[in-house]
């Protein structure tokens, strides 16, 4: 039976400061029947040159994204799982489109070992040619977005179609157990009904890293989603709350998957 991570978890990525008054960043929800299995479209651009160039950091969130400039679709790109956030340096112009899957739906749609994606980016003609193809073909400045939408669910709801899904129940059970907790339980004393070794293998392929590193994401992005005061931080509640037991170890898990301190972000 298919299990829905959307109900339980909303990845999520920092806002574009509102001095970036030319730097745009929107999501949109693919069609309904696309949702179990990408969480957005997304769209990162500029309205205006730049005076320079601009600096996007992207957050750990737990997905693999496929992403290409409508500047130049003939290359685009698929981002794996990643354990510490990623910095981009961008153009003084730029209109990127990005397709977010949510944890495990890459691999099942493509049947790609999500390991062998982690922590980078890679040409997507060397994984996927007949999805690079597509965007190559069908993507360009001229396109109208609502009729790029349209396009990528047209796309994606024909991969769905063929594709063959394995709901292994000891790895969605697992997966659920790390959502409900929000990250905070001791993987070790998972009950699955198999091996730590075997859930391990199971988590590389269809996550991209181990539970254990899963779950430290998945408390990450519930802490982006509690947005905490500069007081909370203050008193240290935050970190306690989040299950940390000092802390430097919270500033420290924090700075790396985001880039920057708590402070820093929520200020």
């Amino acid at each position: 039976m298919q299990y829905s991570i959307r109900q339980s978890f909303i990845p999520s990525q920092p806002t574009i400061r509102a001095s970036d008054k030319v730097v745009r960043y929107t999501e949109v929800l693919p069609t309904e029947t696309l949702q179990p299995f990408i969480f957005c479209y997304w769209r990162l651009k500029t309205t205006a040159p730049l005076a320079g160039g601009f600096n996007y950091r992207v957050v750990a969130d737990g997905c693999i994204d496929i992403f290409f400039s409508l500047h130049k679709p003939s290359e685009s790109f698929v981002m794996g799982f990643c354990k510490k956030y990623t910095q981009f340096e961008l153009e003084n112009s730029f209109d990127y489109i990005g397709v977010r899957f949510l944890p495990t739906m890459f691999p099942q749609i493509f049947k790609i070992d999500g390991n062998q994606l982690s922590n980078r980016y890679l040409n997507l003609s060397d994984v996927i040619p007949r999805v690079a193809k597509f965007i190559g073909n069908t993507m360009d400045q001229s396109i109208d977005f609502n009729d790029l939408i349209t396009k990528l669910d047209t796309f994606f709801l024909r991969e769905i179609k063929t594709a063959h899904f394995d709901w292994d129940p000891r790895l969605y059970n697992a997966i659920a157990s790390i959502l409900k907790h929000q990250g905070t339980l001791d993987i070790e004393a998972l009950d699955t009904g198999i091996s730590h070794r075997q859930l391990r293998r199971l988590f590389q392929y269809y996550i991209g890293d181990t539970p254990k590193t899963f779950a430290k994401v998945v408390r990450f992005q519930n802490i982006l989603k509690a947005k905490p005061s500069t007081k909370s931080l203050r008193e240290n509640k935050l970190f306690f709350d989040a299950g940390f037991f000092d802390q430097s170890h919270f500033i420290k898990d924090f700075k790396n998957f985001y880039g920057v301190t708590p402070t820093q972000a929520f200020r």
